[in-house]
């Protein structure tokens, strides 16, 4: 059980640079000046490949988090509210991260957007679903 419980934690670290850093392209695309082409090519190619990688970063993590509670019990039983809040903080994880990929494609259509403050915005709420996961993990205050 250690070793999956460690690999869980070393792919959901991955995932998570990955979630934390492509909306930073995002906020870079934003302050693209018209007509730098290259430097929007660039970012954008970033962006897919960025995208591509935590894709496959996210899977084994959110498999491997599912071996834990459901092979070994994790989380299951009286007392174990705090799984409950940590699984849907996975779900709006999940969603945080195809929104990701959704505002990618919007980009690469050269979609009118939101500006790069919005985007700075946008950028912090895997910081506070992290935050609100380990605290749960690790306290378990209900």
């Amino acid at each position: 059980m250690l070793w999956i419980k460690a690999l869980h934690i070393v792919f959901v670290a991955s995932w998570f640079a990955g979630l934390f850093y492509l909306p930073r392209i995002f906020v870079n695309l934003a302050m693209v000046p018209p007509g730098s082409v290259a430097e929007r090519a660039r970012l954008l190619l970033m962006g897919r490949k960025l995208y591509r990688f935590m894709s496959l970063l996210a899977f084994p993590a959110v498999a491997l988090g599912l071996w834990l509670w459901l092979g070994y019990g994790i989380g299951m039983g009286p007392g174990n509210g705090w799984m409950h809040a940590k699984l849907l903080i996975v779900v709006l994880l999940i969603g945080y991260h195809l929104w990701c990929g959704k505002l990618l494609r919007d980009l690469e259509g050269s979609k009118a957007l939101r500006g790069h403050v919005w985007f700075r915005w946008f950028n912090e709420a895997p910081v506070l679903m992290l935050l609100a996961a380990v605290i749960l993990v690790v306290v378990k205050p209900f």
